[in-house]
């Protein structure tokens, strides 16, 4: 079988699954996290994928966030990928928790060692969303993306460089413009080399400004204002600005006390299930 049932927990009236395969973008075994709701039960439902932050894994937001309920309710699926691949065992791979292991960045990288394994892109775009669909109850041509810190700026990179394959974009506490970032520049030196040019096809910022309102429905992002990466690493302004100019819908939603952790992630993971809802249930 290409799915590995690693385990599976009753949850809110579905069950929430953890899965191993042998990839074939990555060459390295991959792990990702499925919660089904009660409707899946009945045939394929529409899912909203979630890529998370750095140093997280496939675990981190089906533990931490709550979001089952939500996603209950609603009938959604939730998908978590890991966040980079493991195992590669390449020089300096986990010296750093700001690159390499756990910090893939959602990225094909360019660079060697990198670009041997480190191909998050392609396995998410070419390879796990296929898996999903013809292995689980899960509806392909219905797919919404969201994100949270690193995979916030993995959901806004993935939906604007691949239009049409995902219907719903949302993302909490985004790196949002990765190549003035401290964590990008590092990752972006790393796996992509030092062609700075060549960084912006995977910022999200410089993305949205050379498009026209690709998400209609529009774009949900949540920022808590007492987020100590918000100035340095964050900068969702350059995003609201991209907006602008590309006549984008967004709703750019700023929270006086909330910091970068789940606490936040939780507090308002609702809306973002029922954001992605409203676009993926409609006929």
């Amino acid at each position: 079988m290409p799915l590995e049932l690693l385990s599976e927990h009753a949850c809110f009236g579905g069950v929430q699954r953890f899965y191993r395969h042998d990839s074939r973008e990555i060459g390295l075994p991959m792990r990702f996290g499925v919660y089904l709701p009660p409707a899946a039960r009945s045939g394929p439902v529409p899912a909203l994928i979630y890529l998370a932050g750095l140093t997280c894994s496939e675990e981190t937001f089906a533990i931490k966030a709550g979001a089952q309920r939500h996603a209950a309710e609603h009938g959604l699926a939730l998908v978590t990928p890991d966040t980079s691949p493991r195992g590669a065992d390449l020089p300096g791979d986990a010296e750093h928790w700001d690159f390499g292991v756990g910090a893939g960045f959602y990225l094909d990288a360019t660079e060697s060692p990198w670009n041997r394994h480190y191909r998050m892109e392609s396995y998410l775009l070419d390879e796990l969303t296929a898996l999903l669909a013809a292995e689980l109850p899960i509806r392909a041509d219905r797919l919404g993306l969201c994100g949270h810190s690193m995979g916030g700026h993995g959901a806004l990179t993935l939906a604007l460089r691949h239009p049409g394959r995902f219907r719903s974009l949302s993302a909490l506490a985004p790196i949002a413009a990765a190549s003035a970032s401290p964590w990008g520049e590092k990752a972006f030196a790393g796996y992509l080399g030092a062609d700075r040019a060549a960084w912006l096809a995977h910022d999200a910022s410089a993305l949205m400004a050379a498009r026209a309102m690709p998400y209609p429905d529009g774009i949900l992002i949540d920022q808590g204002l007492a987020d100590g990466f918000l100035a340095a690493q964050l900068m969702p302004e350059r995003f609201e600005a991209a907006c602008a100019t590309a006549g984008q819908p967004l709703t750019l939603r700023r929270h006086a006390g909330y910091d970068h952790g789940y606490y936040f992630v939780a507090s308002f993971i609702g809306d973002h299930v029922a954001h992605h809802a409203r676009v993926l249930l409609r006929d």
